[in-house]
């Protein structure tokens, strides 16, 4: 997606949630300035393979996982969102990028870092506290922002650590994107909420789910690139249904 297009995303999704683009702009700096310290990959840096899975933290993870488990993910790039992330980890998969705005369970975001995970942090308006607490922690990590790109901190597009997997791989060079865990429905499971049950999700998370599938059907609708998705979950127009024994 070209900036100019995302900007005008960007801006309905300010209207709807009455978020502020200081605030993302305020945080944006602050990662900025902490990876300006640390030293920042930049998008050339990170090289992915043609075909991309997508783990979202949806009801239907867990079993994509079971089937994905038995099969060598060698030939795919393995991108999770966040929470995803404590998903593979328990079945002993270790993604080879996390995007995250970090507040999935961070010691499992840690733990998958050490052991060879390349972190793309983004910077929005209500997790300041926790870019300036664990990104010092973090290596090898891409910023990215919704708001004005600076020099180490990138805009894909994307709202959601879900869609942002989805525009990041675009971004990257993905040929084929297959979504897992990707619902978009309006359970939330303790993967994206590590300090709820499984369950309902309420209004706000409802509609951040919304926006996604709006944005992940733009992608499949607005690219060459095929999108095949293995969740359970909701139809997304431009993405190809299948079951994940397909993949074997």
């Amino acid at each position: 997606m070209e900036l100019t297009q995302w900007m005008e995303w960007y801006q309905l999704i300010l209207e709807d949630f009455g978020f502020k683009r200081d605030d993302d702009e305020h945080t944006a700096l602050i990662l900025n300035n902490i990876l300006d310290d640390k030293g920042a990959l930049m998008p050339q840096d990170i090289h992915i393979k043609s075909r991309v899975i997508v783990f979202g933290a949806g009801p239907s993870l867990k079993p994509n996982l079971t089937i994905l488990k038995t099969m060598n993910l060698d030939e795919f790039t393995l991108i999770s969102a966040d929470g995803a992330t404590t998903a593979l980890l328990e079945e002993d998969i270790i993604p080879d990028i996390i995007v995250t705005d970090l507040d999935g369970r961070i010691n499992d975001i840690i733990t998958a870092n050490r052991q060879g995970a390349v972190m793309v942090v983004h910077a929005h308006g209500n997790n300041q506290e926790q870019v300036e607490k664990f990104t010092p922690q973090l290596t090898k990590i891409m910023g990215t922002t919704q708001s004005k790109p600076l020099a180490n901190v990138h805009n894909f597009g994307g709202f959601t650590d879900g869609d942002r997997c989805v525009f990041l791989a675009m971004a990257l060079g993905a040929r084929e994107i297959i979504l897992s865990g990707m619902d978009f429905g309006k359970i939330v499971t303790h993967y994206s909420r590590p300090d709820q049950e499984d369950g309902p999700a309420d209004k706000i998370k409802q509609k951040k789910l919304k926006w996604a599938k709006k944005l992940v059907r733009w992608a499949a609708l607005n690219s060459d690139l095929h999108f095949l998705n293995i969740s359970r979950g909701e139809t997304v127009e431009g993405v190809e249904d299948i079951n994940p024994d397909v993949l074997k």
